[in-house]
């Protein structure tokens, strides 16, 4: 039996697909050093990730490699997530980064994203939750450290801004594995036991082991069930906590916290001095327009003399009586005259020409109605008849057999053709969806972006300025390169290029 013998493309594409088709390596988490580093000009990270007894090439391209928030380096100790995949053109297998985080923070960083989406799932982060700090507050308690900057600074601001305002602190470890539920037992104790306005938790700045008492999870439950508002104040403006989040407000510093607790009074009086003079301005205002009226009122010839418009309304009085027996001698004239006219009217003295009248026109429109039934009734007996003698009337089934046989025709059709244009359609997507392109789209744009990469690398080779870097230099007289010797005269001047800027000089 002759054997059968492979293309190299084809053992590589075979081996692609059975890295492919195994679930495990389409999300890897792998801990190593990172050496052979790179980063192209296209955004594209190439390094080695190796441990004391192998190594595998690795590659971050551009997109996940924008939001790294920190530069890596060769030697870096590093936790990478990614995939596994072959380039079947070198016939090597690398580990694709999607996520790279330095070992020793990469396990606190995780755990904290991972409570932050499960907290921010449950609603725990929403504005309709948050609790409105009250404004004048009467008394404020403070969950921190009994020593230290925080505690003081909170202090000091409140006593300067609202020296009204009673200050309660409930001494608190603000660190290490037991600072969580001390910070819990603190809250609760505040809450129930304590008539507090505010609450204040916080601490001063620290590295993110130092802060990570405060992305515990059930302090963060405590907090977002608590009846007191909260205000959250750990570490510095780029520090967020879990705290933070579930807080009603979040202050950048524990100094910020109490500014935002508290009012200046000094503010307060300046603004109840304003609104003192705002009002007495309206006052007066409104007094002396009120002084001006009555003052005009009382000179009125009105307010002096009050019979005047007493005598007034008597003339406009026995005017209108005078207007009215006028007008009611003449209605009771108009009347008499009408009651004169109907007595001597024909109507009135022979009632039964009315009567006559009337029942003529009865009879009248009585016959022109029957008439006019009767034609009515003929037209319509005989357009029923015509429909009792109609082929539809006699025989309505052949009517409908008719038609029944035309719509099945048309169904027939109708299935025939959308079961072939689905067949039709089904062929089409099973073709498009064996496809390698949509099987793995990456295999497209892999080569093509290492291609480039390598392009990049040939053209920094080509790059004149990178021989200047090797010690060479660049001479031009009147901006034209001089090469040999023979091109240069006496009192010539050269301008030499170096790789840090340029020097004159002059031929002797």
């Amino acid at each position: 039996m002759e054997e059968e013998y492979l293309t190299v493309t084809k053992l590589n594409y075979h081996i692609k697909r059975l890295v492919n088709s195994d679930s495990s390596l389409k999300n890897v988490y792998v801990r190593g050093e990172l050496s052979n580093f790179k980063r192209y000009p296209s955004g594209h990270l190439y390094f080695t990730l190796k441990d004391q007894n192998s190594e595998i090439g690795g590659i971050m391209f551009k997109g996940p490699a924008s939001r790294l928030k920190f530069e890596p380096k060769n030697g870096m100790k590093v936790l990478i997530n990614g995939y596994v995949d072959v380039y079947p053109k070198q016939g090597n297998y690398k580990i694709y980064a999607q996520k790279l985080t330095e070992d020793g923070i990469g396990d606190l960083y995780i755990a904290y994203e991972q409570l932050k989406r499960k907290l921010s799932a449950l609603g725990w982060f929403d504005d309709e939750h948050k609790q409105e700090i009250p404004k004048f507050p009467k008394r404020v308690g403070v969950v921190t450290a009994s020593t230290g900057a925080a505690i003081r600074d909170i202090v000091i601001t409140i006593k300067r801004r609202w020296p009204l305002c009673e200050i309660i602190l409930f001494p608190s470890l603000v660190q290490g594995n037991m600072a969580p539920k001390n910070i819990i037992k603190q809250i609760i104790l505040a809450d129930n036991e304590f008539d507090l306005d505010t609450l204040i938790i916080g601490r001063g700045g620290g590295s993110i082991e130092d802060l990570w008492a405060f992305n515990d999870e059930t302090l963060a439950k405590v907090i977002f069930f608590s009846k007191t508002p909260i205000i959250s104040a750990v570490g510095h403006e780029i520090d967020w906590t879990i705290s933070d989040y579930v807080a009603d407000l979040r202050a950048a510093t524990p100094t910020a916290a109490a500014e935002l607790a508290v009012p200046d009074i000094n503010e307060i009086e300046s603004n109840i001095k304003n609104l003192d003079d705002r009002l007495n301005k309206v006052i007066d205002k409104q007094f002396n327009e009120n002084k001006d009226s009555f003052e005009k009122l009382v000179n009125r010839n009105l307010f002096k003399n009050p019979d005047l418009l007493y005598n007034k309304k008597i003339m406009y009085l026995d005017s209108a009586k005078s207007r009215l027996a006028v007008c009611s001698k003449n209605m009771i004239y108009d009347n008499k005259i009408r009651v004169s006219n109907v007595k001597s009217s024909l109507i009135f003295k022979n009632p039964k020409m009315l009567f006559e009248s009337k029942s003529n026109k009865y009879n009248q429109l009585k016959y022109n109605l029957n008439s006019s039934g009767k034609i009515l009734i003929g037209k319509k007996e005989s357009k029923l008849d015509k429909y009792r003698n109609s082929f539809v009337f006699k025989s309505p089934n052949r009517l409908f057999e008719s038609k029944a046989n035309r719509y099945f025709k048309v169904r027939t059709n109708l299935e025939y053709s959308s079961i072939n244009l689905l067949r039709d359609k089904k062929d089409n997507l099973n073709e498009i969806k064996k496809s390698n392109p949509i099987k793995n789209p990456q295999s497209i744009l892999e080569p093509n972006e290492i291609r480039l990469d390598k392009y990049i690398d040939k053209l920094d080779v080509l790059n004149p300025l990178n021989t200047l870097k090797r010690g060479y230099t660049v001479s031009r007289v009147d901006g034209k390169v001089v090469s040999k010797a023979k091109d240069v005269k006496k009192d010539d001047i050269l301008e030499v290029e170096f790789d840090d800027g340029n020097v004159s000089t002059k031929v002797l």
